[in-house]
């Protein structure tokens, strides 16, 4: 009877006795690198030194038992494993990525080189540096950890979920905020998607890309002599810039955008709700529904009023507005204290579910709880159509009621790499129905729906009319608005990528960086600097001379709120953020070199007539002109100058 041999697994478990062994009990295989319980093991090593050189039995194909074949193919593998071990060419990495290559059967990359070019590069680069650790692919919605390891959203909540508490890549201790609320790295989901795209720099024109941040505003809010406050608290809206009617309902198309002819774009971000006001994309600052009773919601924002919303990504449950006493002059109210009602806004959301209108949808950073809320101000997330409504008990105790958005829209959502927008997709089973009142589901076919043909989410039916006047009104620097697009819209893929790696505290591009379990990137000695001098815990001392315990200081993000103390007592570098950034600064020096060889050519051959000039004028008694040292014809038949000429007329001078 064959023994069964067994190697440790991920926890350095035997899988066989089930024991963790000690390093001493611990045997490595010099071809597979992987570990193994000398005591589980029926044949071991002769002498100390022979452990060095030890391969394990699947390996060394060391059958123990009845006398089975080996498969050829599994020879021919370990013999190119063996091959690849003996190449002192190449390195540590480099070794481990061919052994890589050679187990999951991956194709050899130089035929997609030799194909793609420039293209397949950065394809190979992104494969290489941001794969997913668990499921092997690029990482969908990726979740950065302080150690600087990437993985997909729902990969890393599965790992999560079996109860574990360690990176699956180096067994660093996740945080416990981010094993509960992992945060999505928005500079990888724009790196991987510009990487995908850039495709279409290669050989065509320049393209907008859809996740950019408006920072510079012609025309901002204002504050009036009658503001009893400071700051934005009696602030007025400023212009709008888009020409849509308050009533729009859908995306903003490029028509209505007079300034950079280009529309509200998904993933466009602003400060704060004033400023996304002003781009139309959700009007009301303070309230998180825009819409009439009887006509419609045209918006919604996400901003953590209600702790009974679930943010899903591509889909949500939202709750309605209403129920909370705002005597008093008071704005916002968290707790409830009655029920909800179909009623105002929240009768405009239903009317909008029952026509399938589509519905903005804005997420602000406010969004604590979510994991696709962004990491500072408002961003403009794409549409939505609320596919059905109901009321139940909410967690204080009152009714509120709820929706269902599910995203319809054309262009990819801001936390995913995909080039293409949404498709139809089956309704998630929501368990809160069993017990849910006044439940309202479309009877008629929706407005806004997924063409078949046309393959993108367009209107079926005629939007409604507004039945408000459109501001048509011209900006007077349109020009200078469009010479400043066109400016971006020119800038290379490889200065587009390295832009997207800069630090949030020096602006540049990042050295040595490092991912907070808040998703927010710094360079390594910028964060350092920030917290220079300062201890990670206070010595207390009594009056009489008795020492207290030691007090924890908190050390706030340099982005947001979070305390990342015990992120900075062990920095970690980004190292795939690291190598991805000295790839493309290599790149960028070696375009930059060959485009300075290439014009000092060029200025060479410029010069070269003036040499041309001075040899006629040495040899103007003789008859003859030579060129290229071997042919010899007359003045009179010589031919115009060619490049080639010229550089052997000035070779003939020296």
């Amino acid at each position: 009877m064959v023994q069964q041999q067994l190697p440790c697994d991920g926890d350095g478990l035997c899988m066989l006795c089930k024991s963790k062994p000690t390093e001493t009990e611990t045997l490595t295989c010099k071809t597979c690198v992987t570990p193994w319980h000398s005591k589980c093991l029926s044949a071991l090593p002769q002498t100390l030194a022979s452990t060095l050189e030890w391969e394990c039995p699947d390996c060394s194909l060391t059958i123990i038992g009845d006398n089975v074949g080996v498969v050829g193919s599994s020879r021919d593998l370990i013999a190119a494993i063996r091959a690849v071990e003996a190449d002192d060419s190449l390195t540590d990495r480099q070794k481990a990525v061919k052994r890589q290559e050679l187990v999951s059967g991956v194709v050899a990359e130089d035929e997609k080189k030799e194909k793609w070019g420039e293209e397949s590069e950065l394809q190979a680069m992104l494969d290489e540096s941001f794969k997913c650790s668990f499921c092997m692919q690029l990482p969908e919605k990726p979740v950065t950890t302080p150690c600087g390891h990437n993985f997909c959203l729902r990969c890393f909540q599965k790992w999560i979920r079996q109860g574990n508490r360690t990176c699956a890549k180096c067994r660093r201790t996740i945080p416990e905020k981010m094993a509960s609320q992992p945060r999505i790295n928005p500079k990888v989901v724009d790196f991987i998607r510009k990487m995908k795209t850039s495709k279409i720099f290669i050989g065509g024109g320049p393209v907008v890309y859809h996740f950019m941040q408006n920072e510079s505003r012609p025309e901002t809010w204002f504050t009036t002599a009658r503001a009893k406050k400071t700051g934005k608290a009696n602030a007025c809206s400023g212009k709008i810039f888009v020409t849509i009617p308050p009533d729009h309902f859908g995306p903003i198309p490029p028509e209505n955008d007079p300034y950079r002819s280009q529309g509200v774009l998904v993933g466009e971000s602003w400060e704060d709700r004033m400023d996304c006001r002003q781009w139309g994309a959700h009007l009301p600052h303070i309230a998180g529904i825009a819409g009439q009773s009887n006509y419609g919601a045209q918006s919604v924002a996400l901003s953590g009023g209600y702790e009974d919303d679930e943010d899903h990504g591509e889909w949500f449950l939202y709750t309605g507005s209403g129920g909370r006493d705002l005597s008093g002059n008071k704005r916002t109210n968290k707790l409830q204290s009655s029920d909800q009602k179909f009623e105002k806004m929240n009768e405009a959301l239903r009317v909008s579910s029952n026509k399938g209108y589509p519905v903005r949808v804005v997420r602000s950073h406010k969004e604590k709880r979510s994991s696709y809320a962004p990491e500072n101000g408002v961003r403009y997330d794409g549409v939505y159509r609320i596919e059905k409504c109901w009321r139940k008990i909410g967690i204080q105790g009152f009714k509120v009621c709820r929706y269902l958005f599910v995203r319809c829209d054309n262009e990819p959502a801001p936390w995913t790499s995909d080039e293409h927008g949404d498709r139809p997709r089956p309704l998630p089973a929501i368990n809160e129905l069993k017990k849910a009142t006044d439940i309202t589901e479309r009877k008629e076919s929706p407005s806004w729906d997924y063409d078949e043909e046309e393959h993108s989410w367009k209107w079926k039916k005629s939007p409604p009319l507004s039945r408000k006047p459109v501001n048509t009104a011209n900006p007077e620097d349109l020009k200078i608005a469009r010479k400043t697009i066109r400016h971006a819209q020119n800038i290379s893929v490889r200065e587009q990528l390295l832009k997207g790696f800069s630090c949030s505290i020096c602006r540049k591009i990042m050295t040595f960086p490092v991912t907070t379990p808040c998703a927010h990137n710094f360079c390594k000695p910028c964060l350092e600097e920030v917290f220079s001098g300062q201890t990670h815990v206070t010595k207390r001392i009594c009056a009489g001379g008795r020492t207290l315990r030691e007090r924890k200081n908190v050390m706030n993000c340099p982005s947001c709120p979070n305390d990342i103390s015990d992120f900075l007592q062990d920095l970690q570098v980004n190292i795939e953020l690291m190598d991805v950034i000295e790839s493309l600064q290599c790149k960028a020096e070696e375009i930059s070199e060959n485009v300075g060889d290439s014009s000092r050519e060029k200025a060479e051959i410029a010069e070269l007539p003036e040499a041309v000039e001075v040899k006629a004028e040495i040899n103007s008694d003789n008859s003859e002109v030579l060129v290229d040292g071997n042919s010899e014809i007359t003045e009179e038949e010589t031919p115009p100058s060619s490049p080639l000429h010229l550089r052997s007329d000035a070779a003939d001078m020296e």
